[in-house]
């Protein structure tokens, strides 16, 4: 089995709205555990936290992929931004 079928398969069992109901919850927890980690002057023991609440909304962001079935557009429009990233250094 693959990480895309085990995705799908958790967004059939919980539902759509209940995996962005947990996108939106792994994203709050990254941006409370992040403010932690800069509080305490980014200490390499209280990064932990950080890593795994960014694997956690990489998982969440590669089902809401699926959800929208749109992996091609996002990828297209990740590209253009990385492209006026690179005007603007």
């Amino acid at each position: 089995m693959n990480i895309n079928e085990i995705y799908l398969q958790a967004i059939e069992k919980f539902g759509e709205n209940s995996q962005l109901d947990m996108a939106i919850e792994e994203m709050a927890e990254l941006i409370q555990a992040i403010n932690k980690w800069k509080r305490n002057g980014k200490m390499i023991t209280k990064m932990d936290n950080v890593l795994e609440e960014i694997a956690d909304v990489e998982i969440m962001l590669d089902q809401l992929k699926l959800i929208t079935n749109q992996a091609h557009l996002i990828e297209e429009i990740k590209q253009r931004k990385i492209l006026r990233l690179k005007g603007k250094l």
